[in-house]
């Protein structure tokens, strides 16, 4: 598995997810560029994502759902604020309603993704959530978020392996 740790530190109010893959900083970010990449592996397998805007650029915005097993939808959105390519990518991280609003009755999050050369084959790439609230950190957690993170970062490796890369020239 690509996952080689997730570490929560309530005090610093963060989860960090660490994953190593045999590909170049360029390859991975091209997961998280390409839009059709990204639905590959952004949900867990059984809540696949589907993006319908994605603009990775400082004042962006993405805006996806992730559909269940028996049809049910969660919605969610980025708003960019840095990026970096091939190496950082800061974004608030926010639960949207059906009509794609956000929703305010949930927490806000901080999303930083760093993306760095381990050597000629490897990469690290780092997800780290920030949560505004002890409280913030405890409800995301309780819905699910390191585990569905886990498993859905566990299916890039298919994704490298398959060679397929849009962006690549």
């Amino acid at each position: 598995m690509t996952v080689i740790a997730v570490r929560k530190d309530p005090k610093a109010l963060t989860m960090t997810l660490i994953a190593e893959f045999e590909a170049t900083p360029e390859r991975v970010w091209d997961l998280w560029a390409d839009p059709r990449q990204l639905e590959r592996w952004w949900g867990p397998p059984t809540y696949p994502a589907t993006f319908t805007a994605h603009d990775l650029t400082p004042g962006g915005h993405a805006a996806y759902h992730m559909t269940g097993p028996a049809g049910d939808q969660m919605h969610g959105y980025w708003d960019v604020v840095e990026v970096d390519p091939p190496r950082r990518l800061f974004f608030m991280d926010g639960f949207a309603n059906d009509d794609g609003t956000p929703n305010d009755s949930l927490p806000r999050n901080e999303g930083r993704v760093t993306i760095e050369r381990i050597d000629a084959r490897r990469t690290r790439m780092s997800i780290e959530s920030r949560f505004p609230s002890t409280e913030a950190m405890e409800q995301i957690l309780a819905m699910g978020m390191e585990e569905g993170i886990t498993q859905a970062v566990g299916q890039i490796d298919a994704i490298l392996i398959s060679g397929v890369s849009v962006l690549q020239g």
